[in-house]
């Protein structure tokens, strides 16, 4: 139980990483808790930081990459031999990835992530986080 009160506490701390209402943040946690749940237990991904990035790179779900495409992360096709969404970002008419669901959108954002060394230090942020907020909650 107490892992749910930390993902709640880590995610509640970053809800005003995204201009959408109260309403679409909570709706976004509501509907995509599970999918980050488990990639958390498979992964070791703080279910919380994925929340967060979902939500602040999707606009809580409602930006043209994921409506059109189910990519809540903004993952490039670098490397990808999947569908693909073209749409102006950082230059004209980039390669984003494109999946069936969102769900596969959160799968392959871990995947992502692990497999990246330049990401290679964040897994130790994020369990320096976990135990922070295990700390602050009086639990460790």
């Amino acid at each position: 139980m107490s892992k749910i009160y930390i993902i709640l506490f880590l995610s509640f701390i970053c809800v005003n990483i995204c201009g959408a209402s109260t309403d679409s943040r909570k709706a976004f946690i509501k509907k995509y808790k599970s999918i980050a749940i488990e990639e958390m237990d498979r992964t070791g991904i703080p279910a919380s930081i994925k929340l967060a990035q979902g939500m602040l790179e999707s606009g809580c779900g409602t930006s043209k990459l994921a409506v059109n495409a189910n990519n809540h992360f903004g993952i490039k096709c670098h490397n990808w031999n999947g569908a693909s969404f073209t749409m102006d970002d950082d230059k004209r008419n980039e390669c984003f990835r494109k999946y069936r669901n969102p769900e596969e959108s959160w799968v392959d954002h871990s995947e992502f992530l692990l497999s990246r060394p330049r990401y290679a230090f964040l897994f130790g942020v994020f369990q320096l986080t976990i135990l922070t907020a295990v700390n602050m909650m009086g639990s460790a």
